[in-house]
């Protein structure tokens, strides 16, 4: 016998990996990974802005890919690596994307702060040394009321020479 037309499904266990961890949340399959995350999970980095996709506040990275967690079901991201702005790094170290932000002191209000990190680290994780065009491209479609833009491309620009000196530089200087 099947439920009522307007019942709505019953919550099942759902496995996610967030940020390196295995997670199991019960939740109904069309939840919003972003409601899972923060209501289930405690994860408070990704905002809800719009709820429709288009501010960038719930950008989370799935699979290393910057994605709005607002329109994608719970799911969909079975089976695949998440990563909140949690899991760059930690307030006492905070991972090179993040200092870059502190460092430049890129937020006012901070509410678009999550969607304005995560998408540069997604863009850095594709490619380490991007051009000034190439960041702004990326942010287009992340929105900020406050007008913090200047602050938020400093530190975007930051990030690339923050990652850059963390990389391993082979054998160079590497003494006989």
């Amino acid at each position: 016998m099947g439920h009522p037309a307007n019942t709505p499904p019953a919550a099942e266990p759902i496995g996610l990996k967030v940020n390196g961890s295995v997670v199991r949340v019960a939740a109904p399959p069309a939840t919003s990974l972003l409601l899972v995350l923060r209501n289930d999970l405690a994860l408070n980095g990704p905002k809800y802005g719009c709820g429709l996709g288009e501010c960038g506040a719930c950008t989370v990275l799935i699979d290393g890919v910057a994605a709005r967690s607002c329109v994608i079901p719970v799911r969909a991201a079975q089976g695949r690596e998440i990563t909140t702005l949690e899991g760059l790094g930690s307030r006492e170290r905070p991972g090179p994307t993040q200092r870059a932000f502190i460092e430049c002191q890129a937020a006012q209000c901070g509410y678009c702060l999550n969607g304005m990190i995560m998408t540069v680290e997604a863009l850095l994780r594709r490619d380490p040394a991007p051009s000034e065009q190439a960041l702004r491209s990326e942010l287009h479609h992340n929105l900020c009321r406050c007008g913090t833009h200047v602050e938020i491309m400093q530190a975007a620009l930051r990030a690339v020479q923050l990652r850059a000196e963390a990389a391993p530089r082979g054998c160079e200087g590497a003494g006989a």
